[in-house]
């Protein structure tokens, strides 16, 4: 029975594409898909990045495709969705993980081209690789896309606003798509994670108190690990979630239910 229910979360044979995997949650995610059996085409800006990512894969005896590339112009995404699926030869699974916000800004100092960068890179992309891959995923009439999201796109973001707001559209998206696409066998879930330690935002947890004034309304009192969002992205790929679409998944040590 055990062995039964393990099966549900193997990912045996499939195809895997994760955008944003040089680094972080991208590459974590990435590495566990591929033990659990997939294999995985991996985009994003650094080369360097995603040769250790694809020999992650490969020492899990899974195949592992490099495809260099900045996913926030759509012909670009488009390219990278087609050579990935010539590559592998299907795709499966989507996990649009590429994003983040590089700086910290009162609203009212904010310039507006790095409100259009941020939302080109979160929500843009995403929306390139969903309608690239789309159509791939709906001939075949299965397939589970997870949209990494955030809980800042759940609740009010200071000095983060374009980032939030773009994941928040990036939940909405979700959501659409899960119901337009839901009668082809397509899955659209989203991950949200919480306060999560990567190199993205070293400057907020690598300071000497650990950056405690981040994470003070924290319930479980700690950053998040990119390693645990292993099991929640296997687990919304696999059957294990086959009959869950158009949800939210929350990653975030308790911080969207603090009082």
């Amino acid at each position: 029975m055990a062995s039964e229910a393990w099966r549900l979360f193997s990912l045996e044979g499939r195809k895997a594409l994760v955008t944003g995997a040089s680094r972080g949650i991208g590459q974590v995610i990435a590495a566990a898909l591929a033990t659990a059996g997939a294999d995985v085409a991996v985009t994003a800006r650094n080369e360097e990045g995603l040769a250790q990512t694809a020999q992650v894969v490969t020492e899990q005896g899974r195949e592992a495709v490099v495809i260099p590339a900045d996913i926030s112009r759509e012909e670009t995404a488009t390219a990278v969705v087609k050579e990935a699926i010539k590559r592998l030869g299907q795709l499966d699974i989507v996990v649009n993980n590429a994003g983040g916000q590089n700086f910290v800004v009162p609203f009212l100092d904010m310039r507006a081209s790095g409100w259009d960068k941020v939302m080109r890179l979160n929500l843009d992309a995403t929306m390139y690789v969903c309608q690239a891959a789309g159509a791939h995923l709906a001939e075949r009439r299965t397939g589970s896309v997870i949209n990494l999201a955030s809980v800042a796109g759940l609740t009010a973001s200071p000095f983060l606003a374009p980032y939030g707001a773009a994941k928040a559209g990036v939940i909405s998206l979700t959501r659409t798509l899960a119901s337009e696409w839901g009668s082809t066998g397509i899955r659209v879930n989203a991950l949200c994670p919480g306060w999560t330690a990567t190199d993205l935002n070293r400057n907020l947890w690598d300071t000497e108190d650990g950056g405690r004034a981040t994470i003070m309304n924290v319930p479980m009192g700690r950053w998040g690990k990119a390693e645990e969002m292993a099991g929640p992205a296997v687990f919304l790929a696999s059957d294990a979630s086959s009959y869950m679409t158009g949800q939210v998944l929350v990653v975030d040590g308790g911080l969207s239910v603090a009082p």
